[in-house]
C-alpha cells in the first residue's frame, strides 16, 4: 500500500512533463486516470522500441487508467466533470486557457471543488508576453539559454535527455505533494502554475549570475567552468577517465600521489583553485602528462589511492550492463518491459508498479 493510496488524481495529459509528475503519483499508490485525445496521447508515436511501443509513453505512464474522450463535446465535458467530480488533484498541461473555454476554469472548479488540487503546465505560464507561444522541450532549452552553455567550443548543442520536460514533471510533483500537506492542515486545495520557461530560468540560476558578475560561461565540453582540474583525461592505454578536483586540499593529494611532485600543491599558479581555473591549460596539461604515462588500471588505482573522484565516460551501453544499474519490469499490453527504477528508495517498502494502459476506445 503506497502513501497516495486513496488519492485519485485526474490528468489531461499528453508528451512528457505532466506525465512525468502523474506517474511519480501513480508510483506512490494514487489512482491516476488519465484522459487521453480519442487519437491518443502522441507520445505513444514518438518512437516504437519498447516491444513496438513508445519507449516515452512506457516509462511514463505505468500503473495510471486511461480513457479516451474528446472533451470538446457535450459528453466529453460531462464525463470529464465526472471525474473530477471525485478528484483529489488535476494535472492538466493543455495550451493556456484551453480547460476556460470549456468550462473547466480555476475559478469555477475553485469553487465548485475547494478541495481540489489543480495544476497547469505550460511552456511559459498562464500570462505575459509569450504566454501563447508553443512549447517543447528543445526550444525551451535554445530559448533559455540552457544550449548556449551546453557543448563543445564550436557550438551549442541540446542536453542528451528532454531535460525540461523532466525538470518540469519533478517540479509539479514537488509542488503538488506540498498542496497536498497544506491540504491536510487547511482542508483548502491549491492552483498551481508551472511553467517550464520558469523551471529551467531556476536551474540556470548559476550560469546567470556568472554572466551578470562579467564571467559569461563558455562552452567546455566536458570539463567544467569553474572547477580545475575537473574534466576528462586519456590514460596510456585504456578507456578515458573523468576526474573532479573540489577541494585544494585534493589537488595537493593528487599531487602528491599521482602526479608525483609535492611542490605542484603550494605552487602559486595552482595552489587554489582560482589560480588552477586562470592557469587552466597548464594545470591540465600538467595532469594530462600524468595521465599518458600510466595504462588505465594503472591511473585508477592510484586515483583510488590518493581519493580522488572518478568516473568512467560510458555510453548507452555502458549503463545497460553497468553494475549498479537498477531495473523495473512493468507489464505493457505488448507484454513486460524493464528500464531503470525510479531514484528513490524507502527503507523496508519494496514498491511495485502498475502496467501501462492500452489505448481505450474513444468515449463522446
Amino acid at each position: 500500500m503506497g502513501p497516495l493510496q486513496g488519492l485519485t488524481v485526474v490528468a489531461v495529459e499528453q508528451a512528457v512533463a505532466a506525465p512525468f509528475a502523474s506517474s511519480r503519483l501513480a508510483d506512490a499508490g494514487a489512482r491516476v486516470i488519465k484522459v487521453e485525445r480519442p487519437e491518443g496521447d502522441f507520445a505513444r508515436g514518438y518512437d516504437a522500441v519498447a516491444k513496438g511501443q513508445s519507449s516515452y509513453f512506457v516509462w511514463l505512464n505505468r500503473g495510471k487508467e486511461s480513457v479516451a474522450l474528446d472533451i470538446a463535446s457535450d459528453d466529453g465535458k460531462a464525463a470529464l466533470e465526472a471525474l473530477l467530480a471525485q478528484a483529489d488533484v488535476l494535472i492538466q498541461n493543455l495550451k493556456p486557457g484551453a480547460l476556460e473555454k470549456l468550462g473547466f476554469g480555476v475559478a469555477r472548479l475553485r469553487r465548485e471543488y475547494p478541495r481540489l488540487i489543480t495544476c497547469a503546465i505550460s511552456g511559459y505560464g498562464e500570462d505575459g508576453p509569450m504566454a501563447d507561444r508553443k512549447a517543447y522541450d528543445l526550444l525551451i532549452q535554445a530559448e533559455s539559454g540552457l544550449c548556449s552553455i551546453t557543448g563543445g567550443p564550436s557550438e551549442p548543442a541540446r542536453v542528451g535527455i528532454s531535460i525540461v520536460d523532466i525538470a518540469t514533471g519533478a517540479t509539479a510533483h514537488a509542488a503538488i505533494l506540498e498542496a497536498l500537506i497544506g491540504r491536510g492542515i487547511t482542508g483548502k486545495g491549491a492552483d498551481i502554475s508551472v511553467s517550464m520557461f520558469d523551471v529551467m530560468a531556476d536551474w540556470l540560476t548559476v550560469p546567470l549570475l556568472n554572466h551578470e558578475g562579467g564571467k559569461t560561461p563558455k562552452r567546455v565540453g566536458m570539463a567544467h567552468p569553474s572547477i580545475a582540474p575537473y574534466g576528462v583525461f586519456q590514460p596510456k592505454t585504456g578507456a578515458p577517465v573523468l576526474i573532479s578536483i573540489q577541494s585544494d586540499r585534493e589537488w595537493r593529494q593528487l599531487c602528491a600521489v599521482f602526479l608525483g611532485d609535492e611542490r605542484l600543491g603550494s605552487d602559486p599558479r595552482f595552489a587554489t583553485n582560482l589560480a588552477r581555473v586562470a592557469n587552466r591549460h597548464e594545470t591540465d596539461g600538467i595532469v594530462a602528462a600524468a595521465f599518458a604515462r600510466r595504462d588505465a588500471g594503472e591511473a585508477v588505482a592510484l586515483l583510488a589511492k590518493a581519493g580522488i573522484a572518478l568516473a568512467s565516460v560510458n555510453d548507452m551501453a555502458g549503463l545497460a550492463a553497468h553494475p549498479h544499474l537498477r531495473r523495473i519490469t512493468v507489464e505493457t499490453p505488448n507484454g513486460p518491459v524493464a528500464f531503470p527504477a525510479p531514484g528513490a528508495r524507502v527503507t523496508g517498502k519494496d514498491r511495485t508498479y502498475g502496467p501501462v494502459p492500452a489505448l481505450p476506445s474513444s468515449g463522446r
